[in-house]
């Protein structure tokens, strides 16, 4: 595997900065939101409280690409304005899908970051287009993609200019079916050995289930990530997608208390 633009340099590591807020510094940041934004006044809520909270970057999905063609497909530009008017009122720094190369210079009017879902992790036309702009970019790995995969879809993006990228482990499809992935925590030290890009997990996604988002993300702390991407729903029993791994923002707020309070062992045990 040859990487040229994200590869370790002298065993330098990337910082990406997200309006101002650095992942990859030797801290631990904590993204936040809805896995679709709904309305204003939830979307505004959740903000508050997240950030309140110990979130330093706000998440909400404005388009969706769904499995079934039926279900709730995202409030697109809408939902994006939402996005964009609460980060201006909460000063958070707002991370959104996109799906479309199409759509790229729309979504860029309105977030911070990119993301790159991991149904469009090997959609290339859509890695090089967001390569083109001066945003960091949040790539997830695909559901059945290898690290080699997952690290030349970044190359992708760099090769067009942007290595602002920060690798999102978010599960990957097995044979075993508990849980809606299988979370995979060996690959945060491998691709931090790899490349010189940030490493955050998303353990909603890796896990569909709310009750394991606190072990899973404890266990990517260990295991040298940067950050955590976590769903949170007022009330997720009611959730247009993904409810039964969201958590409801009194369990946000213990989990992110018990990070917070956790994290200062694992960091000083990494700078040793």
């Amino acid at each position: 595997m040859e990487l040229k633009y994200i590869a370790k340099e002298n065993s330098k590591r990337k910082v990406v900065k997200v309006k101002g807020i650095p992942v990859g510094d030797g801290d631990f940041t904590i993204i936040a939101g809805p896995c679709s934004v709904e309305d204003m006044d939830m979307i505004l809520d959740i903000a508050l409280w997240v950030k309140e909270n110990g979130a330093a970057i706000l998440r909400g999905g404005a388009y969706k690409p769904r499995t079934s063609p039926y279900s709730f497909q995202g409030l697109k530009e809408e939902g994006l304005k939402y996005l964009k008017c609460v980060s201006d009122k909460t000063g958070l720094p707002v991370v959104s899908e996109v799906i479309d190369p199409r759509d790229v210079k729309l979504v860029y009017q309105y977030v911070d970051m990119f993301q790159i879902g991991s149904r469009n992790m090997q959609n290339f036309p859509l890695l090089k287009e967001v390569g083109k702009y001066d945003k960091p970019v949040l790539l997830k790995r695909g559901m059945a993609a290898t690290i080699e995969d997952f690290l030349m879809a970044a190359e992708y993006i760099a090769i067009e200019g942007n290595d602002n990228i920060v690798l999102c482990e978010r599960g990957i499809r097995t044979f075993e079916n508990y849980t809606r992935n299988t979370l995979d925590i060996t690959a945060v030290p491998i691709l931090k050995e790899l490349c010189k890009l940030p490493v955050i997990v998303d353990p909603s996604h890796g896990t569909g289930r709310r009750d394991l988002i606190l072990p899973m993300s404890l266990a990517s702390m260990a295991a040298g990530a940067d950050g955590v991407m976590i769903e949170v729903h007022p009330c997720p029993d009611n959730a247009l997608s993904d409810g039964e791994q969201s958590l409801n923002l009194k369990d946000f707020k213990a989990i992110a208390e018990r990070l917070n309070s956790t994290k200062e062992c694992f960091l000083d045990t990494r700078s040793k």
